[in-house]
């Protein structure tokens, strides 16, 4: 008899998640990513048939465990739908482990790779944060971040939160101090880190906003040469992004800004896997810095580890 392969719905792995530090889990693959100690390869897109959408595939080995996420996004009428599924392997037995939903999972991953970001990437005097976005992306973005920096002022814009009192109320239980901005470049102003949290295929700030030497992040979503800031912003701004092997191909405005604006990859001045293993430089003060992912492999195979260990316990 072998033992079969753990399979968690999305209610399961609501329930182990408090048991597993995120941040955690992050700053420790990208540190073992960047002494070579983990392997990210390229992800891929999978075109449907006749148009109907696509879904990418996540891959990484690393941490004992290697594994995929399936994320497909499927056009329907009223609106796409996108789901995600982990599957994780042991690296010991080759067995697989445990296939797991993985929405929630990327929700933190996400965000707590944007936190470990602002960690490495904020000045350490950062007291304004800006958050465009309001959703459950959002507010996962605000609790990874909220204990990086002394934060004194926090601001959050998406269009109709305004007239949401339902998520405005949602904000005060986890942020009493929210300010909700009537725009996003209101948002935006004298922010020391501007994080964009949507999943919009085109650009949510103008980026004449960005104050000289803010953070701006960024994650956007699966569609093809889906981008939150205009391409053109990268010619001025210091790039970074999550793995500089396999982003640069992938991010949307760092394809149109090396096809149309002049910019290519060796501009970055670096990734999350050199900021955690020391290897590679911060930023310089005075010129805005922008950091970019687009979600790893190995952050989910990471993530369904701990996960994966949080239910075997």
């Amino acid at each position: 008899m072998t033992t079969p392969p753990l399979v968690l719905d999305a209610a399961a792995v609501a329930r182990l998640l408090p048991q597993v530090d995120v941040l955690h889990e992050m700053r420790r693959l990208f540190a073992e990513l960047g002494r070579g100690q983990a392997v990210q390869p390229p992800q891929t897109l999978t075109l449907f048939p006749e148009g109907q959408g696509d879904f990418i595939t996540y891959l990484g080995a690393g941490g004992g465990a290697f594994g995929a996420k399936l994320s497909p996004y499927l056009l329907r009428t009223g609106g796409p739908v996108i789901t995600a599924w982990t599957v994780l392997m042991s690296m010991e037995t080759g067995r697989p482990l445990m296939l797991c939903d993985s929405g929630r999972l990327t929700t933190e991953r996400t965000a707590a790779t944007t936190a470990l970001a602002v960690d490495l990437l904020a000045s350490e005097g950062a007291a304004r944060v800006a958050i465009i976005g309001s959703g459950a992306v959002a507010q996962a973005h605000w609790r990874h971040v909220q204990g990086l920096r002394e934060w004194q002022e926090v601001r959050v814009f998406s269009p109709g939160l305004a007239a949401d009192d339902g998520k405005q109320a949602r904000w005060r239980e986890i942020c009493p101090g929210a300010v909700f901005a009537a725009s996003a470049e209101e948002a935006a102003r004298e922010a020391d880190a501007v994080m964009l949290c949507t999943s919009s295929g085109t650009p949510v700030l103008d980026v004449s906003a960005v104050p000289p030497g803010a953070l701006v992040t960024s994650i956007s979503t699966n569609a093809a040469e889906a981008h939150e800031i205009a391409p053109e912003f990268l010619a001025s701004a210091q790039a970074y992004c999550d793995y500089r092997e396999t982003t640069p191909a992938s991010a949307g405005e760092m394809v149109l800004a090396a096809r149309d604006h002049g910019w290519s990859a060796e501009q970055l001045r670096g990734d999350l896997a050199g900021l955690a293993a020391g290897t590679c430089e911060g930023p310089e003060p005075g010129r805005p810095v922008f950091f970019r992912s687009i979600g790893l492999g190995l952050e989910d195979i990471a993530i369904a580890n701990a996960i994966y260990r949080a239910a075997s316990a």
